[in-house]
């Protein structure tokens, strides 16, 4: 069985919601999806995909590890963020062609199960308080066993340039936030916020230290990823449990938090760190740290399953992101999705990732390979992280 191509296709789904799946097609009629971490950069990131086709048809789908190493190393200068979200969605495409050529579900080739289920958090992001308050309340109905929410910006101060975002005013809107939650639903749900890279050191230690009678399961993403290491900085100054790396783009770039023990939970992403070839080498390094991996997944159907199949095969997991329940959205996108009750995942028990594509209904939605996130300012008309 060899590699005969490899296909991209951006689109919208019914609420609009941008997706960038890949496919991969052998020879053998076996095809395996894929899908891109960082949407925003579409063009870029389909022309690497298409410069990494030449190294591809052609070859084994089965030989991951030797096609990762390949794609990841043959141009000399070691894969950027471009090229990772490209080699990231090959790889999981390849396991998907994997688990179908040998009947088996993804999870099972990478050791598992280990568990019968994975708990799964929502994204609980809304325009105010009160209305965060009352998705977490929904949520925690519905059986969800964590409610996760954003660092909240003033809306009420939004201009061209995007919300007002103050961080000195964030955190003790934070306070108020996690402590109406708390009262609305009680301790027994989990709760996780996510600053977004949006503070310095100074404001996330204090922000930490802010929530530390909360008992937060983790606080997320509280610097800029740009230097691992200011993480040993906040490490020294807070006991809070820290959870970090969506933005890392290989096994080299958790090494110092990883071996430092700067963070509490791995915030791998499948879809940007090098696939599950990659994602799988991490985990286990994070073991031997007793470092948990909470996989990012702020994605779609594909991006869940990857995610959900390694969460099955690891030991060492905290939580899976999952922003909305399988199963309930881009059902005729991809009639096939991970199976999804009472805030737990489980992947479908038949070969490969288990999720099903229509390519036809794509075609008719495209979406523009590039976009932009939101932005936010600082009232002195400086730019901030989203």
């Amino acid at each position: 069985m060899k590699i005969e191509s490899i296909k991209t296709f951006t689109f919208f789904d019914e609420t609009q919601r941008k997706y960038f799946i890949v496919k991969v097609e052998t020879d053998d009629g076996i095809t395996g999806l894929g899908e891109v971490g960082i949407g925003h950069w579409g063009a870029a990131i389909q022309q690497a995909i298409q410069h990494l086709s030449d190294l591809c048809i052609g070859a084994d789908p089965l030989a991951t590890e030797r096609l990762w190493q390949r794609m990841f190393r043959c141009g000399f200068f070691p894969a950027d963020k471009v090229y990772a979200c490209a080699i990231s969605a090959i790889d999981i495409a390849l396991w998907d062609i994997k688990g179908k050529a040998l009947d088996l579900p993804v999870y099972r080739l990478l050791g598992g199960p280990i568990r019968d289920k994975v708990v799964c958090y929502p994204h609980n992001r809304a325009s105010t308080l009160a209305e965060t308050v009352e998705s977490c309340v929904e949520t925690t109905r519905q059986g969800w066993k964590f409610a996760r929410f954003d660092l909240p910006a003033d809306l009420s101060e939004s201009n061209e340039s995007g919300p007002l975002f103050e961080p000195r005013e964030a955190i003790p809107r934070a306070v108020e936030l996690i402590s109406s939650i708390k009262e609305a639903v009680g301790d027994a749900v989990n709760l996780c916020i996510d600053v977004h890279t949006r503070l310095d050191t100074a404001n996330s230690v204090a922000l930490c230290k802010a929530l530390e009678p909360f008992n937060m399961f983790f606080i997320e993403d509280p610097l800029r990823s740009e230097n691992p290491a200011s993480y040993r900085t906040l490490r020294q100054q807070v006991s809070v449990p820290i959870a970090a790396g969506e933005q890392w783009s290989s096994k080299w770039d958790f090494r110092e938090v990883i071996e430092e023990e700067l963070i509490n939970y791995a915030r791998i992403d499948l879809c940007i760190a090098g696939g599950l070839t990659e994602a799988l080498k991490i985990t286990h390094w994070c073991e031997t740290h007793f470092i948990d991996i909470v996989p990012h997944n702020p994605l779609g159907p594909v991006s869940a399953a990857a995610g959900v199949a390694l969460c099955m095969a690891s030991t060492n997991v905290g939580v899976q992101e999952m922003p909305r329940a399988p199963g309930s959205y881009a059902q005729d996108l991809f009639p096939k999705q991970v199976l999804f009750e009472d805030g737990y995942a489980r992947p479908r028990d038949e070969p490969g990732l288990g999720v099903e594509f229509n390519e036809t209904l794509a075609l008719e939605r495209p979406a523009p390979l590039n976009s932009w996130p939101p932005e936010f300012h600082r009232r002195d008309g400086s730019f901030n992280n989203w």
